[in-house]
């Protein structure tokens, strides 16, 4: 089907994405997995083509283009070619909204024209042991002390974390019993801060190249400049970036899926069994024929949700739904695929097993499918 929602401007840069994918990605994709992160160079090569700063305002370096479909562009031509970019995901969808809705003009001027040329890296830090999804539970602890923050707590599942300069902490400055959710704040913690040490590098099952790691703060004492947007505000500010964190994951779930089925084709119509190819049995044809469907109809479910989300309209709810409904597509639509290989699917050489692998963190991160039906059951007024 025809897709309505990308521009001119889009088109030439996904191809200026798609060479650089095929050029610098692909070759070097197998030994960013064995090391377990993406390099540094990655971002500053993405820098230096202008499509990391592409929402940053042009004085500090960026394209001042506020249009997340040139996020989903880079998205959809990184799974394509049947990688991930997903620390480069996390820096540019999740990351990078707080900056540019809550930095001050001093901070805008700090960190801003590093981050548009990929020398400064990023993380937030959210996920706490024993927290989950409920971020009104969080521990970690900021007491004022004159001109600085004294930051003590841990953090765990972060993303790109082994490497960031800048990492956004989500800490409690006050604690009202009544109200968990209040007393929340953005604090940045700089990379080389005493007392601020990154633990060990978790061994996922699946995304290998997207390096997760344990944060810990003991003492760090973080200056009020550092402190994002105003104290005491951040969940506020954390369930309005939300929609976006929960469309990305859907995006890059219906273009591995839409990638898992184009590789699938490719082998079903090659491997032979009993003499024939395995795409002239019926059964084949018919699998891939739903998977085809069911891809369509996602996709088209989230196009109409990136304009809503670009024409700032996309509620909290609308995107649970596309996040749900994507990712539990997605885990139908490649555990299928992956069957029509037979046991070579099973093995890590053939692309479907990474598909397979990395498709099962989508409905658990940025909120479960199980939260997901709980924001989409309470929209009901259930």
């Amino acid at each position: 089907m025809r897709r309505q929602i990308f521009t001119a401007d889009h088109e030439e840069f996904r191809k200026l994405a798609r060479e650089f994918v095929a050029k610098e990605v692909v070759p070097n994709y197998g030994d960013w997995e064995k090391a377990g992160r993406l390099p540094r160079e990655i971002f500053e090569q993405l820098g230096s083509l202008g499509l990391l700063g592409m929402a940053i305002p042009e004085e500090y370096g960026g394209a001042g283009l506020a249009d997340y479909r040139y996020n989903v562009v880079l998205q959809e031509e990184a799974a394509r070619a049947l990688v991930t970019l997903g620390t480069v995901r996390t820096q540019l969808d999740v990351v990078l909204p707080y900056f540019l809705a809550y930095a001050d003009e001093d901070q805008r001027q700090r960190w801003f024209p590093g981050l548009a040329a990929g020398k400064l890296l990023t993380a937030v830090a959210m996920t706490e042991p024993g927290t989950g999804s409920d971020l009104a539970g969080i521990r970690t602890t900021a007491v004022r002390d004159g001109g600085t923050y004294i930051l003590n707590g841990a953090k765990t599942f972060i993303t790109g974390g082994l490497l960031a300069d800048l990492v956004i902490v989500v800490a409690r400055t006050s604690s009202d019993p009544d109200d968990r959710r209040a007393g929340l704040t953005l604090l940045v913690v700089e990379d080389g801060m005493p007392g601020f040490t990154r633990g060990r590098v978790l061994d996922k099952m699946g995304i290998k190249v997207q390096d997760t790691v344990e944060l810990a703060f003991d003492d760090v004492r973080v200056p009020v400049p550092n402190r994002l947007g105003e104290e005491g505000a951040a969940f506020g500010y954390l369930g309005h970036n939300l929609p976006q964190e929960r469309m990305t994951v859907a995006v890059g779930s219906v273009a591995q899926a839409r990638a898992a089925l184009e590789t699938t084709v490719a082998y079903v119509k090659e491997r032979e069994v009993f003499g024939q190819t395995v795409a002239s049995f019926q059964n084949t044809k018919f699998e891939l024929a739903a998977v085809a469907a069911e891809i369509e109809a996602a996709q088209t479910m989230l196009d109409r949700a990136v304009l809503d989300l670009v024409d700032g309209e996309l509620s909290g709810a609308d995107a649970a739904k596309v996040k749900l409904f994507c990712t539990e597509m997605q885990a139908r639509a490649v555990d299928r695929c992956l069957q029509l290989f037979g046991g070579y699917g099973y093995m890590a050489e053939y692309p479907i097993a990474r598909l397979y692998a990395d498709a099962r963190i989508t409905r658990i991160y940025a909120g479960t499918s199980e939260v997901m039906k709980v924001i989409i059951a309470k929209s009901l007024g259930l």
